[in-house]
């Protein structure tokens, strides 16, 4: 295969996750004995080998099994430091709140953050995006939130930024994640810092553009609702996008926030109800189920027939972070999804694909069809329904971000 970001596959199985290919019976638009051929970058056809174009000047390869490019749409992985130590406590019967409150948890991540520079930051998010990306994910939503200050916050954006531009690397899409926890230097003046932050911190950082997404954290024990519109609305004035992390422990209100805002996403869910559940698909939020860190905090799965029965789009994410989530596996978080929380293979497949990529905004990704990206992955498996398996191992082959392989 060329690395001019053209190529020519013939496939057994092509995964398109395009809706105009699918129907009831075919959920993943899948196409037997298909071909795909990109150009530049961009997929020029999609369909059966039979009707494929001759194009005697690509390089031709011969392929079992190919889907779009994964896409995690919600990471933490710009974090410095280890949390090892307390994953053993919780794996000995240590709580998410207890741990914190003994000055564990995000406060613990964010002392390693501001210890460390912008460029160590960036060495070990490299090095995440590219095991990342021999698991098949071509796009990482890469949150800040483990500065807890400006200074600190804008650290791990620009370290985040400082990547974007590497050809060999998965593409990310950045968010900053304004209300995560209280810092110490807060005092426990909870309002008094969302309001800073709403005031001063969310122009700033829209006004340097590191950002496509601010963030909150609205649950039990972190911010209340009342608390974080002010920073989310003021994101939404300044042209930024919204995402939540809502319900992980409590249902506090947060996902009736995030369709009060028209959020992209609202994240987590373990406790959500129907009424907002119903508000959310009428707004087009989309749920991101996080299963790593639900299988991790020994926790009930969200309520996802609830979900499924509203209309509410589902992604699936690795929710990758130093606590809760100890991850880069996004096919992990896939057999999770399927086992822990019963989602069909062509829900988990389109969660990862088509939907994960809409969630941030990016329409030409996640899908195999004439004009979107070539971001592909050929697998070393025989059907689809194997990548929900979980073998522990890489199964991609080859990986194409905008048709040049990674790795």
């Amino acid at each position: 295969m060329t690395t001019d970001g053209s190529g020519f596959i013939d496939v057994d199985r092509l995964v398109t996750c395009d809706p105009a290919r699918a129907s009831k019976a075919n959920p993943l638009g899948v196409i037997e004995q298909g071909a795909v051929v990109f150009d530049g970058g961009a997929i020029t056809f999609v369909g059966a080998m039979r009707e494929a174009p001759s194009r005697p000047n690509l390089e031709r390869s011969k392929a079992s099994l190919v889907t779009p490019g994964l896409v995690d749409a919600h990471t933490h992985a710009a974090f410095a430091g280890s949390r090892h130590d307390e994953y053993a406590l919780r794996m000995g019967g240590a709580g998410y709140e207890e741990i914190a409150k003994a000055g564990g948890g995000i406060v613990s991540s964010m002392r390693a953050v501001r210890a460390a520079s912008r460029e160590e930051i960036a060495t070990t998010l490299r090095g995440r995006l590219d095991r990342m990306a021999a698991l098949g994910v071509t796009t990482v939503e890469v949150k800040s939130g483990y500065g807890l200050d400006l200074e600190n916050e804008r650290k791990q954006l620009e370290a985040i930024a400082s990547l974007k531009t590497s050809a060999d690397l998965p593409d990310t899409v950045a968010t900053y994640l304004c209300l995560h926890a209280l810092p110490p230097e807060a005092n426990g003046a909870r309002g008094a810092y969302a309001a800073r932050v709403a005031e001063q911190e969310i122009e700033a950082i829209a006004r340097e553009g590191l950002a496509a997404f601010v963030d909150a954290y609205v649950d039990r024990n972190a911010f209340g609702v009342e608390e974080a519109r002010p920073a989310l609305t003021r994101a939404k004035e300044l042209g930024l996008g919204v995402r939540l992390h809502v319900g992980q422990f409590a249902d506090v209100g947060g996902a009736g926030l995030a369709a009060d805002l028209e959020a992209a996403s609202a994240d987590h869910l373990e406790h959500v109800g129907a009424v907002d559940a119903a508000r959310m698909a009428s707004a087009g939020v989309r749920a991101v189920l996080l299963p790593v860190a639900s299988f991790t905090l020994a926790q009930a799965p969200p309520p996802v027939a609830l979900l499924r029965d509203a209309s509410v789009p589902l992604v699936v994410a690795s929710d990758a972070n130093p606590g809760t989530a100890p991850t880069e596996s996004l096919p992990l978080a896939m057999a999770l999804a399927v086992r822990l929380y019963g989602l069909s293979v062509a829900e988990t497949i389109l969660g990862v694909t088509r939907e994960a990529a809409l969630s941030l905004g990016l329409s030409d990704r996640g899908v195999l069809r004439a004009g979107a990206r070539a971001d592909l992955v050929i697998w070393d498996l025989p059907h689809e329904a194997a990548l929900v398996q979980p073998f522990g191992t890489p199964r991609a082959q080859k990986v194409f971000s905008r048709g040049r392989p990674l790795g």
